[in-house]
């Protein structure tokens, strides 16, 4: 189904019932992210999941920064009747998910982040990285798609992948070419680590339960995700910072037994605390 806001047509996919959990894809992915994990827990869940701009079957008139995203996300959520969910992200859209926490706290339930950062603290940093993702566009545009998705599937961040059975890559694969190279090369200059807002700051004002995944094999989100849970204040019940074993950066896929188990207790353990909480007041 298709939410159109802002100069931005979104498509978004409603499956199940029950708990509201909004699941957010990553760069160079869309809904389909999520098929496998809808088919598999989506019982005692209402799963949404939103292709985030410049992907999948999501299409805007100009490109859209993170704050402006959110703010399109928020309304999908307020004409959906949405007023609290739990909300999980992936990578690009584990930054996106984080962000809009930050800017809508109150709407969160509880907050799940696979792999993913807080942006970058200095401006030194945020510079740097903000010319690699405009070479990373420039090399979409001048080499087309196919070229950058045989780059990006062979980074180090996926490598792990390798290792998955082959029907498996090739879905990654056909989601990865299905992408259109303007899509993505806005994603990358608009909604980057780089450009993004750096919530380090902010962290320790989050309040919600919150759940980190991060891959046995991903040093680097290993690293950033003990950062951000040592400046969490917030409920780590049935939360924190969860390392999965025999995984690199995509931990949905290569151990999606296991995260589909953690997310459930993630999201059904938040809807008991706060039940009890209630009874409390």
């Amino acid at each position: 189904m298709y939410y159109t806001v802002n100069g931005a047509r979104y498509w978004y996919e409603i499956h199940g019932k029950g708990y509201p959990l909004i699941m957010l894809h990553g760069f160079t992915g869309s809904s389909a992210t999520w098929s496998n994990f809808i088919k598999n827990w989506q019982e005692g869940l209402q799963i949404i999941t939103v292709d985030l701009p410049g992907h999948g079957k999501t299409r805007t008139r100009y490109p859209k920064t993170m704050e402006e995203c959110c703010e399109d996300l928020k309304d999908l959520f307020d004409y959906l009747g949405l007023d609290e969910f739990h909300l999980l992200g992936y990578s690009m859209g584990g930054r996106t998910a984080l962000s809009f926490a930050m800017i809508y706290p109150k709407m969160i339930s509880s907050l799940i982040l696979e792999s993913a950062s807080p942006g970058l603290a200095t401006e030194e940093e945020r510079k740097k990285r903000t010319l690699k993702d405009e070479a990373l566009a420039k090399k979409l545009e001048e080499e087309g798609i196919e070229a950058f998705v045989d780059f990006w599937e062979n980074i180090p961040l996926f490598q792990s992948q390798k290792n998955l059975p082959k029907e498996v890559q090739q879905e990654i694969r056909h989601e990865r070419l299905s992408q259109k190279v303007r899509g993505l090369a806005q994603s990358l200059r608009y909604m980057g680590t780089g450009s993004q807002p750096s919530w380090w700051d902010r962290l320790d004002q989050f309040e919600k339960p919150i759940l980190l995944f991060a891959g046995e094999y991903d040093d680097k989100f290993i690293s950033i995700n003990k950062l951000i849970e040592g400046h969490l204040q917030g409920d780590l019940q049935d939360g924190g910072l969860i390392v999965c074993e025999n995984s690199g950066h995509a931990i949905h896929v290569e151990q999606p037994e296991f995260f589909g188990r953690m997310v459930q207790t993630c999201v059904f353990g938040a809807e008991l605390y706060k039940r009890i909480r209630k009874e409390e007041e």
